[in-house]
């Protein structure tokens, strides 16, 4: 057998791939990874974790509001995105010297800086020139947001920049519909930021369930955030007063920042996969087989740069699998993509198990659904107009849920519970049998009917 200088290399030091280094090593495995960013990826860096602070700081107005009516006398309260942001780094470095401890200590050498193929066991570090032979490599560098091009884009941002802007914006108009777009909505919104959406399509969060995205753009227009159907951008001009965006109806919008959230690509930039001959799709995305392995034996790929399901949770449990199958031969706990709870943190938030209901009635022929929409108890002794939305689908001959789908405030702390459910097969009996819990939201689910 071949004389490797280690036993596992891995590119890209986020969620999934330090996972899978600490667990190979933990495993008697000798690990190298490569990172030349920040380790923790997008997640902890331009992702979930700020993302998270800001929308929590951008729901302090609703409560400062909602506080009159529980007896808080108000005071006048002062926002200040300098601080919010200095504190928001400090939180992020916090965090990324913890993921670099915790490799260090597991044993794993670090090499803070890019690695390319030479060919499929020869990766050469970019900055020390140095090479390092695998004996298995492990690809893991996550996706990118995509940038559209067209006359002036250079003038926008992306998510990656919205963390790290030098002020408020007065007015911005952030382009497209996804997760990423309307959380960021919430956020410049709450924040007082004069905000409006601009979707190609003619309903917001494509591939979730419709009745949770409509109301979801019925709580954004009553929020003040405008939204702009049927159109696309052609065209950001800098003037005086702004940015001047002329879209493809021939509307102009004069604004202070434009926000792109048209997607993310797979990040297989610079990795030199074509000396590897390791095979991507037409998207790019790393194409892999049940248990994470490329086309060439020796390279394998977790998380958002194989496109399979692009969640930080899912690139952790894959990066596990990984390594206790490759290096423990331990055999992995099965991961359902279909059944990953999932949460839009817009205001108010979205949390979805399963199926949608459309995906459903294609799957099954007879499925029935259950649906309820009210206010919440804390929202209607305040005079909130929000409202929450629960859903649920059945398979009728078997009695099996097989989605679940809520709007409403803390409801994404309800999905991952009703995950464990789903995942466990459980039967609309067994939700019914379920005594209620009062008086709370989540009674509501289990006290259904239809």
């Amino acid at each position: 057998m071949a004389n490797y200088d280690v036993d596992l290399f891995v590119i890209g030091g986020g969620s999934g791939g330090v996972r899978a280094a600490r667990v190979a090593a933990s495993h008697g495995a000798r690990v190298a990874i490569a990172e030349q960013a920040n380790f923790g990826g997008t997640c902890v860096n331009r992702g979930c974790v700020p993302k998270k602070l800001l929308v929590y700081a951008s729901r302090f107005p609703d409560q400062f509001r909602a506080s009159r009516a529980y007896g808080w006398q108000q005071q006048d309260a002062q926002f200040d995105w300098a601080s919010l942001i200095t504190h928001k780094d400090t939180e992020i470095s916090r965090l990324e010297a913890i993921y670099q401890r915790n490799l260090v200590n597991s044993g794993v050498v670090i090499h803070a800086e890019q690695a390319t193929f030479e060919d499929a066991n020869t990766l050469r570090l970019a900055t020390s020139g140095q090479r390092v032979t695998a004996r298995y490599s492990l690809i893991a560098t996550g996706g990118y947001p995509h940038r559209a091009v067209f006359p002036g884009s250079e003038l926008a941002i992306t998510s990656d920049e919205a963390f790290h802007l030098p002020e408020l914006p007065g007015r911005v108009l952030i382009v497209g519909g996804g997760y990423i777009a309307v959380e960021f909505a919430g956020i410049f919104a709450g924040l007082g930021v004069q905000t409006s959406i601009m979707i190609r399509g003619q309903q917001l969060l494509r591939g979730f369930d419709e009745d949770l995205a409509r109301l979801l753009a019925e709580h954004q227009t009553r929020r003040g955030i405008a939204l702009h159907t049927e159109q696309f951008i052609r065209q950001i001009e800098q003037t005086a007063d702004g940015l001047r965006v002329s879209s493809s109806t021939g509307a102009t919008y004069t604004v202070d920042t434009v926000m792109l959230c048209t997607g993310r690509k797979p990040n297989t930039r610079a990795l030199g996969l074509e000396q590897a001959g390791v095979a991507v799709d037409d998207k790019g995305a790393i194409q892999v087989d049940a248990h994470s392995r490329t086309n060439i034996p020796s390279i394998y790929a977790v998380g958002d740069v194989t496109d399979r399901l692009n969640l930080t949770p899912v690139a952790i449990r894959e990066g596990q699998a990984f390594a206790d199958q490759l290096f423990g031969q331990i055999t992995p706990l099965e991961l359902d993509y279909e059944l990953v709870p999932t949460a839009v943190f817009s205001t108010p938030e979205l949390g979805t198990v399963g199926l949608t209901e459309a995906q459903a009635r294609e799957r099954f022929p007879d499925i029935r659904v259950l649906q309820t929409r009210f206010r919440a108890m804390t929202q209607a002794f305040a005079g909130s107009e929000d409202q929450v939305l629960m859903k649920v689908l059945i398979d009728n001959p078997t009695d099996r849920v097989v989605g679940v789908h809520l709007l409403g405030e803390g409801v994404a702390e309800m999905a991952q519970l009703i995950g464990v459910a789903l995942t466990a097969s459980a039967r609309w009996q067994d939700f019914r049998r379920t005594v209620a819990l009062h008086p709370s939201i989540a009674e509501e689910l289990v006290t259904l009917r239809g």
